[in-house]
């Protein structure tokens, strides 16, 4: 039997700018990974589901799969969505094992990719100095991606030497211009805005435009398509995909004990 099969499971859209980054990222990792088989699936309506591709491989024989969310503000606990992925396909394909790795959550490597973003939206405007930053994030995340997400803010801080708050896309949390205010308040006035979102989304583009109004710079775009993502997927594929073979050797044993 090969390796399980890894279906990177992001939020559905209908854009087909923020549809295109998904498609890339999985494109990239299969190329980085030939041995193993790199599947894309969407937690809502928009096609393909989850359940069609797991259905699609189980059809083909493929009998051990890997769910991978594509979330950085969570760690351990998915999104309701991202449960409901996993509870359906159970019940549509009971026959198939099928794993739910933990999200990819806000990893220090993200860290490098959004300051790349950042620093070609700076020079497209040839902005030299900041003197306060803003990390905008889509969502609070859960407990242990809100502590990591504070916790990256502070590194940041720390490399740049520069103070950084967080924003909420969501409204868990301060928004964008909140944040800007609030840094203009300890009298900062050049800043920017890092956005830890993947893709495009409505989200991202809402909170670029608030920004951008609230007199910021600057605003990194999305983290895109970068392989360094398609590395942090691996690792938690890798992780589930033992667990998959703890459950199976787990009921060999049981059966020899029958």
């Amino acid at each position: 039997m090969g390796a399980p099969a890894l279906i990177l499971l992001a939020e559905g859209s209908t854009e087909s700018r923020v549809e295109q980054v998904y498609h890339q990222l999985r494109h990239e990792l299969q190329v980085q990974r030939p041995s193993i088989s790199v599947h894309l699936a969407f937690s809502d309506h928009c096609p393909p589901t989850g359940p069609q591709v797991v259905a699609t491989l189980a059809n083909r024989g493929v009998e051990e799969m890997v769910l991978v969310p594509l979330d950085f503000t969570r760690v351990c606990d998915s999104s309701s969505q991202m449960q409901g992925v996993l509870e359906a396909v159970r019940h549509n394909r009971p026959e198939v094992k099928i794993a739910l790795a933990n999200p990819i959550g806000p990893a220090v490597e993200l860290l490098n990719i959004l300051d790349i973003r950042l620093r070609n939206a700076l020079s497209t405007i040839h902005a030299t100095e900041l003197d306060g930053l803003v990390l905008s994030v889509p969502d609070w995340g859960d407990t242990r991606g809100s502590g990591l997400i504070a916790r990256r803010a502070r590194q940041w801080a720390a490399h740049h030497r520069l103070p950084v708050l967080v924003a909420h896309a969501d409204g868990s949390g301060p928004d964008v211009v909140t944040s800007i205010d609030s840094l203009r308040d300890i009298g900062r006035r050049s800043i920017a805005v890092g956005s830890l979102f993947v893709a495009p989304t409505d989200d991202y583009r809402q909170q670029a435009e608030l920004a951008m109004s609230a007199g910021a710079l600057a605003v990194g775009a999305p983290l895109g398509a970068d392989p360094r993502i398609g590395e942090l997927a691996m690792a938690r594929y890798a992780f589930a995909a033992m667990e998959l073979l703890d459950d199976e050797s787990e009921a060999v044993t049981t059966s020899q004990a029958l």
